[in-house]
């Protein structure tokens, strides 16, 4: 081929250039069109663009096809470093056949380089000054010639002036944008409420419309508008302020956790659990157990707990909920556009991208590995969307509580066997196994293998060692609500793990058997994890007297009280659920740092000092800010179903200000009986429609896909809508989640909670309403058992039961009308000349006096640390339990 032709083929022509640069102001797509066009035109399997920083002293990777995408914005390396930083340094090409055999060869571990053997790089520079350097490499050996040499420095200078505009503008380059990203990578900014403004003041509307996620808003937004906006809005200083606290955060020593577990730094806590409620834009949560596990996560983050989380990425995750015509509940799945969840793959001790891989009777099942920064922790999420899995497995991680019990014992495995494998992958050894509910007992069976082949002891000998680190948390008081597999299923997906532990078919399956000489009993999760643990805990002290008697089987010879069976009652991270307006006046009255003790008494003393009028004032801004988010929603509610602009008009009306409000948000299991307060219409329209005190509700939940009967409950809150006795005082807000919970338990006045007792086995929504002012009216079930006393909310019932379900309910439901007729409402509308209701007022500073700090994360963490953690962990400097 002659040089002309040779040269041809490697030329960008200027048409290709103004095509690649024709949208101004995206400078990083420009250059990841860059890298892909000369990657192809020179046949090599990398190109990448490093761009000088404004030190002229690093280089970051700023584009790349080939290495992993991750690090663009975070590979930094000196001018001394490295060939690029060699080209970088003489300002001249430099081309290596072999790159391990070159002096400056540097190999960074994140990156993926490794298989790659050859290497071209050559100065980027415009109107006489370096900007970066532009490398190839291929995984073959290759000896560049000149005529290529000389083709790539073309392109290079061809090029040169969009990798000017990126230095100028880009995010890795630019101070503001680069720290705009750090922040948005790491989940710490969803509970600082400065930082979530910063990403709200750059555009409220779009913000809001891309479900608060930072990356989608800054993945989308020009560079240039971003430039624009915090100049207009003076939003450098706060961006820095941002930055540097998040920094502070990350790395301060002083912590709870520093005095208190430090026996857990090399040797942290696993948390499995199979859901994380973090955030709205992570899709991976259902309800109550996915968000106390993400609060749990984020406490252990803020009292600098070593704790690593570990759970499944669902792909679609939970349903997205929609309401026909008819009120009936339609379930949508959507992707999740991986790119738009700040994770990125979990790097194992070799290097590489962690992937894991199990086998089974049927074949083996893989998985690669995501982390998410959560704060100082780290979110490990299990994805079995990979190569080589069967059609049916990739699709295993698709759906949050999916599928028949095939799926669900297939994803559970993954979760317990594979969680572990992934941590031995990453170079991790637990102190502690801590079980978030049953859906992770595999995880035990894998931990004692891998204690077996480490310690070259057999299975009876390495069960009792590894039970003394397992921590096993219960959530489900009823027998029904926990998992239970046939033994067919059973061998066919622990049978390799079985023969690995040298133990028989009937052995395996009396672990999860309550009666284990009862052959035909299913093998239950729960029982499992009761029986491999050494520490268990219900989550509130009325679900630890359930949970003794419902397992009372498990201990033969022992009374139930002496069931080994304790409780820690759950809590609510407080910076994630209190408004902005009620941490500014906490504050005010609480003093510097209060919400880093909030899991202390004394902390809360301050609340008395508040004026009522501040207080109330706050609330009410509160509860506007509900209202006009109900209002915003029934109205896109109503255009997507079509309805007539006078309905539209009139949502957009709908709900009063000086009306009480009365919150209702949970799953729409029947136990939890939504339905409740619709026992007698006559006498709620009468309470809704009294022009001088009335009453207006707001709904939110999500029935099960295959609970008909929830969804028939949720269909009759949904109808009233359409009801000219209650249109304008009942509204269904459609598909709850922790977005639609954070106006509600930030803006109601009342929080109604009427579960049958005892089926409630804590329930924490009421937790964030106390937070935020909001007083409960619940039955006396779960938490709300343990925190009332008779000032500090409203009860109804006395905490008496019936053996009939009608009596039971009936009674409730009468005492609920009379708690409200006689109680709730006299006092709400009892004002003094000042319009303010001092008794309500007095009542809500009780609430959040006595119970801001029992109900916290942070209280529930550190009694999980003292109690649980540190013993499992051998950390205890003393204990005498045990003496005669």
């Amino acid at each position: 081929m002659s040089a002309a032709a040779t040269a041809a083929n490697y030329v960008l022509t200027l048409e290709e250039i103004r095509n690649l640069t024709r949208e101004g102001g995206k400078p990083a797509e420009t250059l990841m069109n860059v890298v892909a066009l000369i990657a192809r035109r020179f046949h090599t399997d990398v190109c990448s663009a490093y761009l000088l920083e404004p030190d002229r002293a690093n280089l970051v990777l700023a584009a790349t096809l080939g290495l992993r995408r991750e690090c663009i914005g975070t590979l930094r390396l000196a001018l001394h470093e490295g060939l690029a930083g060699l080209v970088a340094e003489q300002v001249h090409p430099v081309a290596v056949e072999k790159v391990s055999q070159h002096p400056r060869y540097k190999y960074f571990l994140e990156s993926g380089e490794e298989q790659y053997q050859s290497f071209l790089g050559v100065p980027l520079i415009d109107r006489g000054v370096l900007q970066g350097v532009l490398v190839v490499q291929t995984i073959d050996s290759r000896v560049f010639l000149g005529d290529e040499i000389r083709m790539l420095m073309d392109a290079a200078a061809q090029v040169a002036p969009v990798v000017s505009e990126a230095r100028t503008l880009d995010r890795f380059v630019a101070p503001a944008q680069e720290r705009l990203w750090a922040l948005a990578r790491n989940l710490w900014w969803s509970w600082d409420h400065d930082c979530v403004s910063l990403f709200r003041d750059l555009d409220p509307v779009r913000f809001r419309q891309l479900n608060n996620n930072p990356i989608s808003l800054l993945t989308e937004m020009p560079l240039q508008e971003i430039e624009r906006r915090s100049a207009e809005l003076m939003l450098h200083s706060r961006i820095n302020y941002a930055y540097r606290r998040q920094q502070e955060y990350l790395q301060a020593d002083k912590t709870w956790g520093g005095s208190n577990a430090g026996v857990l730094r090399p040797r942290p806590v696993a948390y499995f659990s199979a859901e994380f409620g973090l955030h709205e834009s992570i899709p991976i949560y259902s309800g109550g157990l996915g968000v106390l596990a993400g609060d749990h996560i984020k406490s252990a983050s803020d009292l600098n707990i070593p704790l690593i989380g570990i759970g499944l990425f669902y792909g679609q995750g939970y349903f997205r909920q929609r309401l026909d015509a008819t009120g009936w509940q339609q379930e949508d799945y959507q992707l999740t556009d991986i790119s738009q969840v700040p994770m990125e793959p979990a790097i194992g001790k070799n290097g590489m991208p962690v992937t894991i891989r199990i086998d089974t009777r049927s074949g083996w099942i893989g998985a690669k590995v995501w982390r998410i920064k959560v704060g100082r922790c780290d979110l490990l999420l299990l994805d079995s969307n990979v190569e080589g899995n069967a059609p049916e497995d990739r699709e295993l991680t698709s759906r949050l509580y999916g599928g028949d019990g095939r799926v669900r014992i297939r994803q559970e495995l993954l979760l317990g066997v594979g969680g572990v494998r992934a941590l031995r992958e990453m170079g991790v050894t637990p102190g502690v196994y801590h079980m978030n509910e049953g859906h992770s007992g595999f995880a035990v069976l894998e931990a004692i293998r891998t204690r077996m082949v480490d310690e070259g002891i057999s299975f009876d000998q390495a069960v009792p060692t590894v039970a003394r680190e397992v921590v096993f948390t219960t959530h489900t008081p009823v027998p029904a609500g926990h998992d239970r597999f046939h033994a067919d299923l059973i061998e066919e997906h622990l049978g390799p793990l079985r023969e690995s532990l040298g133990i028989s078919h009937d052995r395996l399956m009396s672990l999860g058997r309550e009666n284990p000489g009862n052959h035909h009993e299913l093998f239950c999760m729960t029982v499992v994890g009761l029986k491999l643990s050494r520490r268990a805990n219900a989550v509130s002290s009325l679900h630890g007297e359930v949970s003794r008697a419902m397992w009372t089987g498990l201990y033969p010879g022992r009374i139930e009280d002496a069931v080994p069976i304790g409780h820690i009652t759950n809590g609510v991270h407080v910076p994630s659920w209190l408004a902005p307006q009620m941490f500014r006046l906490y504050d005010r009255h609480l003093g510097a740092g209060w919400h880093m003790r909030s899991g202390k008494a004394d902390t809360w003393e301050g609340i008395y000092s508040v004026d009522d009028a501040e207080l109330w004032e706050t609330h009410l801004t509160l509860k506007g800010r509900l209202l006009d988010f109900v209002r915003r929603r029934a109205v896109e509610q109503s255009e997507r179903r079509f309805e007539t602009a006078e309905t539209v008009q009139r949502l957009g009306r709908v709900l009063s200000p000086d009306a009480l409000t009365i919150g209702f948000a949970r799953r729409f299991a029947t136990y939890k009986r939504a339905n409740l307060i619709l026992a007698d219409i006559e006498r709620l329209a009468s309470m809704v429609n009294d022009p001088k005190r009335p009453v207006q509700f707001v709904f939110a939940g999500k029935a099960h896909p295959r609970d008909e009967p929830g969804k028939r409950v949720l269909q009759q809150i949904a109808e009233l809508m359409r009801d000219p006795q209650f249109s304008e005082k009942f509204v269904f807000v459609e598909d709850y989640d922790i977005n639609v919970g954070r106006f509600l338990v930030q803006g109601v006045d009342v929080w109604l909670n009427n579960p049958r007792r005892p089926l409630e086995a804590s329930g924490t929504s009421g937790q964030k309403v106390v937070l935020n002012g909001g007083l409960n009216l619940s039955v006396l079930d779960g938490w709300w058992a343990e925190a009332y006393d008779g000032l500090n909310g409203f009860a109804i019932g006395t905490g008496r039961t019936h053996t009939n379900m009608d009596v039971h309910d009936k009674r409730d439901g009468d005492d609920l009308y009379r708690v409200l007729r006689d109680e709730v409402i006299p006092l709400y509308y009892q004002r003094d000349r000042d319009g303010l209701p001092r008794g309500w007022i007095k009542r809500m500073k009780r609430t959040i006096r006595t119970l801001g700090w029992r109900f916290s994360a942070d209280r529930m963490v550190m009694d999980y640390t003292l109690k649980n953690y540190v013993p499992a962990a051998g950390g205890t400097s003393s204990d005498m339990s045990r003496a005669s």
